[in-house]
């Protein structure tokens, strides 16, 4: 069964970074989350990030 919802530690490997990272695009906005105990990342919104942040440099994720 496909997933839908991706935790912090799921998304981090997705992006192949660290998950502070993700905590900062979090805080930062970049990333809705929904909240179930722990945050919860929707792959649409995962998919939607993607999308928006093509072809943009990421090497300094928390600034962007």
């Amino acid at each position: 069964m496909e997933e839908y919802l991706y935790t912090v530690e799921e998304v981090a490997v997705i992006l192949n970074v660290n998950k502070n990272v993700v905590y900062d695009l979090i805080k930062k906005g970049h990333l809705d989350v929904l909240k179930f105990g722990k945050f919860k990342i929707t792959k649409s919104t995962l998919l939607n990030y993607l999308k928006d942040y093509k072809d943009k440099n990421l090497s300094d994720i928390p600034q962007v």
